[in-house]
């Protein structure tokens, strides 16, 4: 956990938005409108049981789902009219995505796996190699970079799933039931590289129903029910556990 004499960057917000499926009485409602910001710096986990709301609220900060009301702020971009390429760019560039499951190609080694997102983005293969092979070093992998899936374990390959989020310096890590699937020491392994990356100035979101993840937590939100609620962090004072409100200024993308 980290502490600052002054707040930190806000590179991530959402300013009411909520979601609802279906109209009228048939309707829906999946979160209710809330606001909540990510900092630089931090670990913010999202606490809540099955069906509560937090996937969904993870899935709006990441621009996956659109908010039935509000808008998203991404390094100060209002998404709100991006377009479809608009919303893929702020995705690639500015969000980094962790999941359950690691998602890793068989047939290819932990670095082809960490480049595939810069192969997406037209980057040719010596800088993709170079940029993958930085990433990996970030998560400890450095010296499995040949290795393949198969030949690694549920925690190594989920740093190697991390190292792929990070290989576009993406300033966020969404991160959605990232120790879910991992027995005790490994995924305190993997508790252990985010919350090294957050210290490193990287905001990372967790998702999850792990009690584990509260060790790394510097805010700890619950969602219950659809709504959001702030909970304690044992060790973490009351005030550095609320966010401050957002600011009243924002840009929308042109």
């Amino acid at each position: 956990m980290t502490s600052y004499s002054q707040p930190p960057e806000v590179v991530l917000a959402g300013r009411g938005i909520g979601k609802c499926y279906g109209e009228g009485p048939l309707a829906s409602r999946a979160l209710h409108p809330t606001d909540i910001e990510i900092r630089r710096g931090e670990v913010l986990v999202l606490m809540g049981p099955s069906g509560s709301g937090k996937t969904t609220l993870l899935s709006l900060l990441g621009l996956v789902l659109t908010p039935t009301e509000g808008e998203v702020l991404v390094g100060g971009w209002s998404a709100a009219r991006a377009s479809a390429d608009e919303l893929a760019r702020l995705r690639q560039r500015r969000l980094g995505f962790v999941f359950q499951q690691f998602n890793l190609l068989p047939s290819l080694t932990a670095v082809e796996n960490v480049a595939v997102p810069l192969l997406l983005g037209g980057v040719a293969w010596p800088e993709r190699e170079a940029r993958a092979a930085r990433a990996l070093e970030l998560v400890g992998m450095g010296d499995r970079r040949q290795a393949r899936p198969r030949q690694l374990s549920g925690g190594q390959q989920q740093r190697v799933a991390i190292a792929r989020a990070l290989v576009n310096d993406a300033p966020v890590l969404l991160c959605d039931e990232p120790t879910a699937s991992l027995d005790g020491e490994t995924g305190r392994g993997v508790l252990d590289t985010l919350g090294r990356l957050a210290r490193a100035g990287r905001a990372v979101v967790v998702v999850t129903h792990d009690e584990r993840v509260r060790a790394i937590a510097d805010r700890l939100l619950q969602v219950v029910d659809g709504r959001v609620v702030p909970a304690e962090v044992p060790g973490v004072a009351h005030s550095a556990n609320a966010a401050p409100p957002l600011a009243p200024t924002h840009r929308r993308m042109t």
